[in-house]
């Protein structure tokens, strides 16, 4: 982990999050991502599916949560063992020594693994978003 980590994970628990949000995890797994590795094509394609399934349903601008279609299908589509223990792997690095909020949303994170996959698939469906 980088200090910027560090830093976020600072500046998240300075904003006073429930650690039991979905917006707290999906952020967690957004900071680890990188360390899940996804070959950029296989990423593409099955976040372009994931689009077009948000798509289909309204605004794909809409807040996402995690049990939206989109959010699931991209989940099953880039759900592997490796990938799986990979993330749970970067979670469970995370320096979140003495941030309480924060500390508490990682080890839910690393207690439900299937919350913790369909928070980072979330997170990779908001990232394509914000990239819009």
């Amino acid at each position: 982990m980088t200090a910027g980590t560090r830093a976020r994970l600072e500046e998240l628990e300075r904003s006073g999050p429930d650690p039991r949000s979905s917006e707290l995890c999906v952020v967690l797994c957004w900071l680890v991502r990188d360390q899940v590795p996804i070959d950029e094509a296989d990423l593409n394609a099955a976040r372009r599916r994931a689009m077009f399934v948000l798509a289909a349903g309204g605004d794909p601008h809409r807040d996402l949560v995690l049990d939206s279609v989109a959010a699931e299908r991209l989940a099953d589509e880039l759900d592997t063992p490796e990938r799986r223990a990979r993330l749970g792997a970067a979670l469970a690095d995370l320096p979140v020594d003495d941030l309480a909020a924060v500390a508490a949303a990682a080890e839910s994170l690393s207690a439900d693994p299937e919350l913790a996959w369909r928070s980072f698939a979330l997170s990779l469906l908001a990232d394509e978003l914000a990239d819009e």
